[in-house]
C-alpha cells in the first residue's frame, strides 16, 4: 500500500481523545499512539476482542472492530446548527476529522496519518458506521434526532462516525494530513458494526 499524505488542501485531523475509562465521553489530547490490531494505547476501547460494554455481553470473544471511532468535524457543525454544543471527544470519539467524507467511505478503505515519504505512518482500515443509541440523548437531549435521520424512504443515516482497526501503529496528532486508500472494487458500502 502506499503511503502517500495529503496535501494542505485535504483532509486533516482536527483533534485526538483517549480514555482509560470506559464514559461516554472521551479527553481531548495533544496526540495519541495507534497499536497495531489493539486500538489506541491508554484507551479503554483498546483490545483485539470486543470492548464495548453492550457488546460484550452478547459475545465476550468477537473481533474487535471498533478499535478507532473517527468523526466529522462537519457533523459537530450541523449539531451546532440544530442548537447543540459538541467539542471533540464528547460523543466518545477518537479522531476528528476535517474534510472527509467519512460516511461515504467504503469498508475496507485505508487511512493514513501524516507525510509517510520516509517513514511508515499510522494506518487504520475502516470496518463499519458507528450505530447511535439512547446514550446520545442522555448527553444532549434530542440530539439522536440529528445523529441518527430517516429518510423519506425510510433508509436510516447514521451521522457519528465510522469504527475502524489499527494495521500500523504510530502516532496521530492534531494538523496531521489524512491519506485514503481505496479498496479494489467493488466497494462495500458501509453498515454499523
Amino acid at each position: 500500500m502506499s503511503c502517500a499524505g495529503s496535501s494542505s488542501s485535504g483532509p486533516v485531523v482536527r483533534s485526538v481523545a483517549r480514555d482509560a475509562a470506559h464514559r461516554f465521553s472521551k479527553e481531548p489530547v495533544g496526540g495519541i499512539e495507534l497499536v497495531e490490531g489493539l486500538g489506541v494505547a491508554g484507551d479503554a476501547h483498546a483490545g483485539r476482542t470486543i470492548q464495548h460494554r453492550s457488546r460484550l455481553r452478547r459475545d465476550a470473544d468477537a473481533p474487535n472492530l471498533r478499535q478507532v471511532h473517527l468523526i466529522a468535524e462537519e457533523f459537530l457543525a450541523e449539531a451546532a446548527e440544530w442548537g447543540y454544543a459538541v467539542g471533540p471527544g464528547a460523543l466518545g470519539d477518537n479522531v476528528l476529522t476535517a474534510g472527509l467524507d467519512l460516511l461515504g467511505l467504503p469498508q475496507g478503505t485505508m487511512l493514513t496519518f501524516g507525510e509517510c515519504s520516509d517513514d511508515p505512518c499510522a494506518a487504520i482500515e475502516v470496518t463499519g458506521l458507528r450505530n447511535p443509541c439512547r446514550q446520545i440523548d442522555r448527553f444532549q437531549d434530542g440530539l439522536l434526532r440529528v445523529a441518527l435521520e430517516q429518510r423519506p424512504d425510510g433508509t436510516l443515516i447514521r451521522k457519528v462516525g465510522i469504527m475502524a482497526v489499527v494495521t500500523r501503529g504510530g502516532p496521530v496528532r492534531p494538523g496531521m494530513p489524512i491519506g485514503v486508500h481505496l479498496p479494489a472494487v467493488p466497494h462495500q458500502l458501509l453498515a454499523p458494526v
